[in-house]
């Protein structure tokens, strides 16, 4: 346990305490959210993120004795096994490294090297490595039998079998893999005849950049392109250096078999080493590319789900179509279809029709907003609504993703008896009323902020993504009575089972009247209990800790506080002269602990306080409506729309989306556009210019 604590240490730089802490609550099952969120004081504080870290490096070091295991005792069963060995192996922390100890006793195809010692050149090779005899072809006399036809064999497979050792040493390997990696060069060309095929690669046709500085958009741009057949691609160091630093650790200058060793490292790098660390580098940075896709995907997944709510009101959500008409439908404050219809606006009688409707449907069902998806006709369609006068507030959404969710299994279970084109326009209306609860039950590939998600590995990616939205689920909370199953299943220690558990005794017995009322769920025990109570809301509660994100098991020294302050639970709520009178009960906060003590007077202060930002209408330039519109130099306004490590695609009221580069975001440098924007965040910006050819809009917010 002290090895692996220490390790962990070393990759992420946390407190032994703080870690200890993590790998003991991991393992006795409490989840991520759980951790961070109700286990502070033991932790120091740490954040979701730190506590994933923790939990990744102790896999990988779990994963890395399981591996040192079976490497021993392969080796011990080829008898091979020396006690210098032993001590490389078990003390090695590096998986590379690991694997590099482990290659001489590997099993592999037959090499030449093998065949050379099947012919009995092993005492040969060992003679010219040894660079002391001077004359190897008189040496290699005694090697001519019926397997080695004459000298100049017997020289070439023992020079075949120390080629072998140089590529086969830990040592050599490590050198060449730190040379790769801080000197490699990315070279890249066009295959030929693939020039008009390849047109969007074009950029690469001829191109080179040190690896070490390449970004991973460039990357995943090259490896796929490469992939497909369209560029051809060259990863190395500069050969000639390279040679000489083999030469170095190897030849004996001056003696008697140099020439020979020089062919040989020559032979060992090209033939052996060049192709392997080249691989394996390719690998790293395809790896490391990943993990950046990866992880912009979900920094922007988080921002997608946490954006601002409009709240539970009654909305009338459209999602707009020209030729098939407007799928329009009203809602009322829990989400649930009220009416549904369609509109039309292609003539002015249609347009006529539509807006008495609409001002009817607004009047009859008291509706309180009106989404409108972004989609072809999304803008048009939402300032015919503002022209109407109507004192109610339009707002465009985000429709990716909402044809997706419209021919899954969850909408037809929602509703069995309507068309799709009626569950989107639900979709897009629960979205405006609750972003997180919403776009849980969709694909997270299918809502448009990603980079290269289609390149990447696909478990690592779901399994980032589910992790992001349990953070932000559980970061929200969740009202127990309101909740459908796919937001349940992502809170923290239930999964999807308990989750229809929950749906079917709420069914069944009513709303749930307190937090206690869960344990009379099917198969939801004291563990499952603790790790879900936190993050459930009950409104409707008669104690009003339930309301908050105070833990049950918190709520005796809450009263205990209470008490001390000469009031009920209740009287603390919203009290700010009271809630300051118990922070200073030093006893209780020694007892409580320091983190968890603030978080139960923040959450006395605002129960069940929703961290998100207030929704604000959109805003676009009205003049704007399509490409021609737009000038170099002119202001205009905007909304990110997609995040990438290059830069941010920004909405700008036209179906072209505007590309803000990462050089233009601020005037001094900047390693991540997550610095200057975020998601749904709007902006003002500059037109710096315009490809009319291409399509693109280039924008700065360098005024």
């Amino acid at each position: 346990m002290r090895e692996k604590i220490n390790f962990i240490k070393q990759q992420t730089h946390l407190s032994e305490r703080a870690i200890q802490a993590v790998v003991k609550l991991n393992e006795e099952g409490a989840t991520v959210a759980f951790i961070a969120r109700y286990r502070k004081d033991a932790t120091e504080n740490m954040d979701e993120l730190g506590v994933l870290d923790v939990i990744k490096y102790e896999t990988y070091y779990n994963e890395l004795i399981k591996r040192k295991e079976f490497i021993l005792e392969s080796i011990l069963g080829q008898d091979k096994l020396t006690p210098e060995l032993k001590q490389k192996i078990e003390t090695c922390m590096d998986k590379d490294v690991l694997e590099d100890l482990y290659l001489p006793y590997k099993q592999r195809k037959k090499t030449r090297a093998d065949i050379a010692r099947e012919k009995g050149l092993e005492p040969l090779a060992k003679i010219i490595l040894a660079q002391r005899e001077s004359d190897v072809a008189y040496a290699a006399q005694r090697y001519v039998n019926a397997k080695v036809n004459d000298v100049d064999e017997a020289i070439q497979g023992a020079m075949d079998i120390v080629a072998q050792w140089i590529a086969d040493d830990a040592d050599t390997r490590s050198l060449l893999r730190q040379r790769f990696e801080q000197h490699a060069f990315i070279e890249t060309k066009v295959g030929k005849g693939k020039e008009k095929e390849g047109e969007k690669y074009k950029d690469y046709f001829k191109y080179s950049e040190k690896a070490a500085n390449a970004p991973s958009h460039r990357i995943m741009a090259i490896m796929r392109a490469t992939d497909e057949g369209i560029l051809k691609l060259n990863i190395a160091p500069d050969e000639e250096r390279t040679l000489e630093a083999i030469d170095y650790k190897w030849i004996k200058r001056g003696s008697a078999t140099e020439n020979y060793m020089l062919d040989i490292t020559k032979d060992a790098y090209k033939r052996l080493l060049q192709p392997s660390i080249e691989n394996e580098l390719k690998q790293k940075l395809f790896e490391k590319a990943e993990a950046d896709a990866i992880k912009i995907f979900a920094d922007n997944l988080q921002q997608l789900l946490l954006s601002s709510p409009y709240g539970n009101k009654r909305i009338l959500s459209i999602d707009p179509g020209i030729r098939t008409g407007c799928k329009t439908v009203c809602l009322n404050e829990n989400g649930n279809l009220l009416h549904h219809t369609v509109l039309f606006f292609n003539t002015n009688d249609e347009r006529n029709r539509s807006a008495k409707q609409i001002q009817e449907l607004t009047h009859t069902y008291k509706l309180e907003g009106i989404a409108v998806g972004n989609g072809t006709a999304g803008r048009d369609t939402a300032d015919f609504i503002k022209g109407l006068g109507i004192d109610v507030p339009v707002f465009l959404v985000n429709e990716d993703g909402a044809s997706v969710y419209s021919v899954s299994e969850i909408a037809r279970k929602e509703f069995p008896d309507h068309d799709v084109t009626v569950k989107g326009a639900v979709s897009i209306g629960r979205r405006l009323m609750d972003p997180l609860a919403e776009l849980v039950k969709i694909d997270a590939k299918s809502m448009g902020v990603g980079q290269y998600q289609h390149d990447v590995n696909q478990t690592k990616l779901k399994q980032a993504l589910d992790e992001t939205v349990e953070i932000c689920v559980n970061r929200v909370g969740v009202n127990l009575n309101t909740a459908g199953e796919e937001l349940l299943k992502h809170v923290s220690g239930l999964g999807p089972v308990l989750a229809k558990n929950i749906i079917e005794h709420r069914n069944k017995n009513g709303e749930f009247k307190s937090r206690d009322e869960l344990k009379k769920v099917a198969r939801l025990g004291d563990k499952a209990f603790e790790q879900s109570a936190g993050f459930l809301r009950v409104p409707a509660s008669k104690n009003p800790l339930d309301r908050s994100g105070v833990h049950p098991e918190q709520y005796a020294n809450v009263k205990k506080m209470a008490a001390m302050a000469g009031v009920v639970v209740g009287d603390l709520i919203g009290n700010a002269t009271l809630i300051k009178k118990v922070s200073e009960l030093s006893d209780v906060k020694i007892q409580i602990g320091e983190f968890t003590f603030k978080d139960i007077l923040k959450e006395l202060e605002k129960p069940g306080l929703d961290p998100r930002v207030p929704l604000s209408e959109d805003v676009f330039d009205a003049g704007i409506r399509k490409m021609e519109d737009l000038q170099v130099g002119m202001t205009i306004k905007g909304i990110v729309a997609n995040i990438a490590n290059f830069g941010a695609f920004i909405d700008i009221g036209i179906k072209q989306s505007g590309l803000l580069h990462i050089s233009e975001m601020a005037n001094h440098f900047i390693k991540s556009p997550a610095e200057v924007v975020k998601l749904n965040q709007q902006l003002t910006l500059k037109v710096k210019e315009i490809d009319f050819e291409r399509q693109r809009i280039a924008l700065t917010l360098k005024f």
